[in-house]
C-alpha cells in the first residue's frame, strides 16, 4: 500500500508539472491563433483522448464492483442519470469555457509566470465561495485569503495603484475556475461519474469555443498547423493524460496531500515561463508569488483529526 501511495504521489506531481508547462504552450500559442480557436482545438483533442479513457475506466469500475451491487438500473433511473450527466456537462462545460477563455485572452497581455499564480488563486477561493453552499471554511482558509490578497497586490498592482489588463483578465478567470470546481463537486457528490462528467464538459466546452471561433475569429488551417505541437501538448498531454494521471493518483493517496501536490502547478508554471520564455519577475513580483503560494498551502492545511487519519494511513 505504501509503494502505491508513493507512486500515486509521483503521478500527481508529474500532473502538476504537465499542467504548469502548459501555461507556456498556451502563451506561445497566442502568437499563431486566437483564443477561441486555440481552446476549441485543444478541448476537441482532449475530448478525443478521453473517449477511450472513459470506456476503459468505466469498464474496470464495473468489473471491480461487488456482485451484489451489479443490479441493473431501471429505465427511469438510467434516464435520470443521463439527464444529470447532460446537465452536469453543460454547467461544468460553461464554467470551463469561461475560465479557459479568460485565461487564454489574459495570456496575450501577461506572462505565463504571473498567470500561473493568479489562476491558482481558485484553490484559495473555493472554500470561501463554499459559504454559499453552507460549508464553513476553516481559520486556515481565511488566513490563506489574507495571504492571497497580499500576494495579488504585490504581483499585479502597479505603482499607480492599477492592475494590468492581462492580470485582471486572468483574475476574472480564477473566479470562473472556482465556480468550475464547486460545480463539479455538486454533480459528482450526486453520483455522476467523474470521468464521464469530464468527457461531457470537454465536449460542451469544445462546442462553445468553436461557435465563438466562427463568430469572432477567422481561423486559418495553416496557422492551426503552425502550432500543432502546442495544441497536442495542451489537448492530449495536459487535458487528456493529465486528467487520467490525476484520477489514478487521487485513488491511492490522501485528498489533502493530493491537492498540495497539484498546487505545485503554479510553481512549475512560473519556472517554465522563466526558463523557456526567459520571463523576468521583479523582486516585488517574486514576493507576490511567494505570498500567493503560501496562501495556497495554508488554505489546504488539514485539521488536527485529518492529520491523525493520514498518519495512520502512511503507517500501514
Amino acid at each position: 500500500m505504501r509503494n502505491k501511495r508513493i507512486l500515486a504521489n509521483g503521478l500527481l506531481l508529474l500532473t502538476a508539472f504537465i499542467w504548469g508547462v502548459a501555461f507556456v504552450a498556451q502563451r506561445v500559442g497566442m502568437e499563431y491563433i486566437g483564443p477561441f480557436t486555440f481552446n476549441g482545438a485543444r478541448f476537441f483533442l482532449a475530448t478525443l483522448v478521453l473517449i477511450p479513457v472513459t470506456f476503459f475506466m468505466e469498464g474496470k469500475k464495473k468489473q471491480n464492483r461487488p456482485a451484489e451491487t451489479k443490479s441493473v438500473c431501471t429505465p427511469e433511473e438510467q434516464k435520470k442519470q443521463k439527464k444529470l450527466l447532460l446537465l452536469g456537462g453543460i454547467c461544468c462545460g460553461t464554467f470551463l469555457f469561461c475560465g479557459a477563455t479568460f485565461q487564454q485572452v489574459g495570456l496575450v497581455f501577461t506572462t505565463a509566470s504571473k498567470s500561473a499564480f493568479i489562476t491558482a488563486l481558485y484553490i484559495v477561493l473555493v472554500p470561501v465561495f463554499s459559504l454559499f453552499l453552507k460549508h464553513k471554511p476553516s481559520i486556515q482558509c481565511w488566513i490563506g485569503v489574507v495571504f492571497g490578497a497580499i500576494g495579488l497586490y504585490l504581483l499585479c498592482i502597479t505603482e499607480s495603484f492599477q492592475i494590468a489588463r492581462g492580470d485582471f483578465i486572468v483574475l476574472v478567470g480564477a473566479f470562473f475556475w472556482t465556480g468550475h470546481v464547486l460545480t463539479i463537486d455538486h454533480f459528482v457528490t450526486r453520483g455522476v461519474s467523474a470521468v464521464k462528467l469530464s468527457l461531457a464538459q470537454f465536449a460542451f466546452c469544445t462546442l462553445l469555443s468553436f461557435c465563438c471561433m466562427f463568430l469572432f475569429e477567422k481561423p486559418a488551417w495553416s496557422a492551426i498547423c503552425s502550432c500543432a505541437v502546442l495544441l497536442l501538448y495542451t489537448g492530449v498531454l495536459s487535458a487528456g493524460v493529465g486528467f487520467t494521471l490525476q484520477v489514478i493518483g487521487q485513488k491511492y493517496t490522501n485528498p489533502t496531500v493530493a491537492s498540495l501536490l497539484m498546487s505545485m502547478e503554479s510553481v512549475f508554471g512560473a519556472l517554465s515561463g522563466v526558463i523557456l520564455l526567459h520571463e523576468i519577475l521583479s523582486l516585488k513580483e517574486l514576493c507576490g508569488c511567494a505570498f500567493m503560494f503560501a496562501a495556497i498551502i495554508i488554505s489546504q492545511i488539514p485539521k488536527k483529526g485529518e492529520f491523525e487519519n493520514y498518519r495512520k494511513e502512511i503507517s500501514q
